[in-house]
């Protein structure tokens, strides 16, 4: 706790330090809220990303396209997988949304499952934390990642417009094509978008391995076995767009297949390799009614339905599991008019979820889930504070397939109460201090219910993708965290940043804890329930240079740290280590260049059964060019380099650090053209 504290005075004297020196700032608005405010005022810290930052950042996966934003890693699980982590918290405690509607995949049921957005697409992706996050659900303690796209136009364009763009990295020779387009005449406007990738083996610097935790004989050298794969995404949109709002749907269709690297079990033969075939099609309905009377600004409706599928398979073509999940999300938000000084939100989330696992690895029962949520939000100023009031309550059930085991498998039914309360102090024109209070309620997923129960010791049914055997605990209670968040902003015409301090205390914390047992040489991990407490720090500072050698400089200066403990002392396990980067920015008309280090400490604190993970310093840099041969027509070439020294980097994060280590050295080059 100390540390904690000193790290942030350290922070907080940075800012003041460098609060004289000169910056363009460009304010970053929050559309994830429906009061659409800017960036930094919010209570507590949302990160923003889009133009210029998204297209230099964008990756496969939505995970490591925010991996270097403080508070924020990604669970890799190969080149393929890279599920979001915020303040040490995924899976059900991280909502992935696509406009404001769940991403309707598995990832939330296994670590080896991808999440269903294309960050290539996205126009913006908006991460938040605290009272927020109640519009989206209760349970998403950790926060929500809302990927935005313009796959349903909200707005007429004023010209048919387009981009095209082609990527290659040197890393597993992936290749990846992009093609945007929008347009529209009348009243009736379209958009239309595409992405396809593909990628072999991944390199790396040694081996892929890890020697000091494992026995085994056979390692792959110089690259990770059995992590090529291939993915595509077609999305088409058509909307009616009046003065006072729209009326839209889109057609989304996903397909993609990776592979999962090898165990240490595995002796060297590549035919026990397992790809997961994925495919998801997606409709969206959605609209908008603004000004509507006195009392009603804006009503906003949204309707999703989601066909998921995913086949693991092996490489000699067998079907070990097929995963599906056809999903109903039904939304409804009301923003009153201002009433007695308060602005606010009302609204209604209905969700239906049926869900099967069926094959040879069938460890959890079919199972239809249901959710509905009535929420508020609510604003209030006076004076220099702006005070936020948020609750919500959800009624969850999961009603499982019990025909095999009646005295095992039976409904479950969770009813969860959410509250926020903040508050956001301008102190000067600069300054602003955020206080947030809240208290969240998240019910049992079914993996963690039911994964295995149904089967007696010895007869256990591996996972053969993530090298485990999960066993769930139909005794589980619903998780209650207690959240305070205190943070401090600096926006100025001179600097731009800010620090914030975070605590969660659990009750009934569900972790999957490595038993130390094995079944068959394949380890066997428990859902369980403990208290808990998570503890930490997150700071950026965006510092301009001013004008040197021919163009504008500036540094960015960012860092993190999250510390969690069991209530008996014990470390939870696969949280992120301290980190600290900064990164120097270079502009001069058309040219762009940029070089950073990231900083991540040793992980000497992995948890039960887990092995710790050396620190590391990953060298980033790049460059781009801008184009224009008119104001409509122009290209930007670029070039992007990570981890230029080749550092071997063991992810503490994720289940698979002692088997598939970080990407080496990268060096991605492209060329996007717009129209």
């Amino acid at each position: 706790m100390k540390r904690h504290f000193a790290w942030l005075a350290s922070c907080i004297a940075g800012l003041t330090g460098f609060s004289k020196a000169h910056a363009d700032h460009i304010d970053s608005v929050i559309v994830t809220v429906p009061f659409s405010k800017p960036q930094d005022q919010s209570a507590v810290p949302v990160t923003v990303v889009g133009g210029d930052e998204l297209q230099q950042r964008a990756a496969g996966t939505i995970g490591a396209t925010l991996d270097s934003s403080p508070g924020l890693t990604s669970a890799s699980f190969g080149p393929g997988v890279g599920q979001p982590v915020i303040r040490g918290q995924n899976g059900p405690r991280v909502q992935t949304l696509i406009n404001g509607t769940a991403s309707a995949d598995a990832s939330g049921v296994s670590a080896d499952h991808a999440v269903t957005v294309e960050p290539m697409l996205a126009e913006s992706i908006e991460v938040l934390r605290g009272p927020g996050t109640l519009l989206y659900g209760g349970g998403a303690i950790g926060g929500i990642v809302n990927v935005i796209d313009n796959r349903i136009p909200q707005k007429m364009p004023e010209r048919t417009q387009g981009a095209v763009e082609f990527r290659h990295d040197s890393v597993d020779d992936a290749n990846t094509s992009v093609v945007k387009l929008d347009g529209g005449s009348g009243q009736l406007a379209f958009h239309i978008d595409g992405v396809y990738r593909e990628w072999n083996n991944i390199d790396i610097p040694g081996l892929a391995f890890n020697r000091d935790a494992m026995s085994t004989q056979f390692s792959s050298d110089k690259y990770i076995a059995n992590t090529d794969g291939r993915n595509h995404t077609v999305t088409g949109g058509l909307s009616w767009i009046a003065d006072d709002g729209y009326l839209g749907f889109s057609v989304s269709d996903m397909k993609n297949n990776y592979g999962i690297p090898l165990d240490a079990d595995a002796a060297g033969d590549s035919a026990n390799g397992v790809h997961i075939d994925m495919k998801q099609k997606r409709y969206d309905v959605a609209g908008e009614k603004r000004d509507i009377n006195d009392a009603i600004d804006v009503l906003r409706w949204h309707l999703t339905y989601s066909d998921y599928q995913h086949q693991e398979i092996g490489n000699t073509g067998d079907i070990g599991t097929t995963f599906t999940n056809k999903t109903w999300e039904n939304r409804l938000e009301l923003q009153h008019a201002p009433l007695g000084g308060w602005n606010g939100v009302i609204g209604l989330q209905l969700k239906r979820s049926d869900f099967a696992a069926i094959g040879e690895e069938s460890f959890i029962p079919e199972s239809i889930g249901k959710s509905g949520g009535l929420f508020v939000l609510e604003n209030y100023q006076i004076d220099a504070i702006t005070y936020q009031l948020g609750a919500r309550y959800d009624r969850d059930s999961i009603d499982p397939d019990n025909s095999a085991a009646l005295d095992v498998l039976s409904n479950k039914t969770f009813n969860n109460i959410a509250g926020s309360a903040s508050a956001l102090w301008a102190i000067d024109a600069n300054w602003n201090l955020g206080l947030a209070l809240s208290r969240s309620q998240r019910a049992p997923t079914v993996e963690e219910l039911f994964s295995n129960v149904t089967n007696a010791p010895g007869d256990l049914i591996a996972h053969d993708a993530t090298h485990a055997i999960e066993v769930g605990n139909t005794n589980l209670k619903q998780e209650t965290s207690r959240n305070i968040d205190l943070t401090l902003h600096y926006k100025g015409d001179n600097a731009h940043g800010y620090v914030t301090y975070f605590h969660n205390n659990f009750h009934n914390f569900i972790a999957l804890i490595d038993s130390g047992l094995e079944q068959a040489g394949t380890p066997i991990m428990n859902y369980q329930q403990r208290d808990a407490r998570f503890d930490g720090v997150e700071a950026e500072l965006n510092l301009p240079l001013g004008e040197n050698i021919g163009g504008k400089w500036s540094v960015d200066l960012y860092g993190d740290r999250t510390r969690g403990e069991f209530s008996n002392g014990d470390n939870v396990p696969r949280l992120p280590p301290l980190r600290v980067g900064t990164r120097v920015n270079f502009d001069r008309g058309p040219l762009s260049a940029y070089a950073g280090v990231l900083h991540a400490a040793a992980q000497n604190h992995p948890g039960d059964f887990e092995t710790d993970t050396d620190g590391y310093n990953r060298v980033d840099a790049g460059i781009s060019y801008q184009f224009k041969s008119s104001d409509t027509l122009g290209a930007l070439v670029f070039v992007r380099a990570t981890n230029l020294t080749n550092q071997t980097i063991r992810n503490s994060v994720s289940l698979l650090k002692d088997v598939a280590p970080e990407p080496g050295r990268s060096i991605e080059t492209g060329v996007r053209f717009t129209f």
